[in-house]
Parts: structure tokens; sequence; C-alpha cells
């Protein structure tokens, strides 16, 4: 073999070793993304990591308009519909969480809805029972003590409150019914491979 050739093997040889490294570093040591809306702490470790490829929306609100009577304490008090896509091929199950950042006491959960099958395109119904097992999925505890969905209920007098409607595309599937928020938070953690949210805003004068 002569020298010229062997020389440019040994140099494509490094080259891919080079570009592998870079490539390795990158995905494990990048820059944490920025997120513009408040979290939950004990999901931020999680979330910089995640890619925010899920859209959400709702047929009922545009985002950071507000939340129709209906689906607050002042109405029905019932959930609102969801429409979710651009949920990644690897995921093994989705999850709904709904809080408020603006709560007086800090973040207050509305609702905890998980364990639902993932798909490209996911239509949440409204009007989700307020059970612990539905055909949607399973549902915990919200920050009034209760299953299911608790809509929007903010201090009157208060400025508007942000209410942050947040879909998880995790790598698990969470099978046990009824969790409280703070057990939720602690199963998700470090199993977030992609989110997206919408948000909506209420204000009772």
């Amino acid at each position: 073999m002569r020298p010229i050739v062997l020389i440019l093997i040994v140099i494509v040889v490094i080259a891919s070793v080079a570009i592998g490294v870079y490539l390795y570093l990158q995905r494990y040591f990048q820059k944490p993304i920025e997120i513009s809306i408040p979290i939950p702490l004990e999901l931020s470790a999680s979330l910089t990591r995640a890619s925010r490829s899920i859209r959400v929306e709702s047929p009922e609100f545009r985002p950071n308009e507000t939340i129709p009577t209906a689906f607050t304490c002042d109405g029905s008090d019932i959930s609102p519909p969801l429409i979710i896509e651009g949920v990644p091929s690897q995921t093994v199950s989705i999850a709904i969480i709904v809080y408020d950042p603006d709560a007086p006491g800090g973040i207050f959960y509305h609702w905890l809805l998980y364990s639902i099958k993932p798909s490209s395109r996911i239509e949440i119904p409204a009007s989700i029972p307020k059970l612990a097992e539905t055909k949607i999925g399973f549902q915990g505890f919200n920050d009034f003590g209760r299953i299911g969905y608790g809509g929007p209920c903010p201090p009157k007098g208060d400025k508007p409150h942000r209410y942050i409607f947040m879909v998880l595309a995790l790598d698990i599937d969470i099978r046990t019914p009824s969790l409280k928020p703070s057990e939720f938070l602690k199963e998700v953690n470090g199993h977030i491979i992609a989110y997206g949210y919408t948000i909506g805003i209420y204000r009772r004068a």
C-alpha cells in the first residue's frame, strides 16, 4: 500500500472518531435550553434535557387568552378539550399536568392525567369524569384535595392568573392511579422525552 493512501486512511479514521466524540459531547453536555414559563422545581432538570416538540392547543381558548367560565370554579368546572400533536415515536405514555404558578402559596396543581396512550395526534375530550381510572388514563389528586380536574379559581380581585396546560412525553408508563402531585413529579423525574404546553388566563372580579 502506498504511503499516501495509508495517510489518507488514517486521516479519515481520525476525522470519524473526532466527529463521533463531538456529537457525543454535544448530546450529553449541551447548554440547557431556556424555558420561558415558571415550572415546578422538581421538573426543571428533566425539562432542560427534553425537546419542546409537542404542540398543545384547546379548541376552547387560544394561547394566553381567557379560559371560558365553563372550565372554571365559577361555571361547570369541567376539564377543557385538548389537542396534542408532535409526540415522539419512542414515547411510552403521555401525561398532562395543569398548574397555576401565580397562586398566593406558590404553584397550585389543578389536574394530573397520565398513562395516556401515545399517538401522533391525541384528542382529549372535554369533561373527563372525576375518577381515578378513566378511558383516557389515570388521574391523580389536585391541590383542592380531589381526584381529577379542578378548574381555575383564583382569589377574587387578584390579577389574572396563568394556567399552564403542560403535556409530557414519557419513556415509562405510570400505572398507579390517585397519585398526589409530589408523588407524580417524583415518578416522572428523569423520564421526560419531550414536552409542550399552552397557557390560559383567568381572573375573578
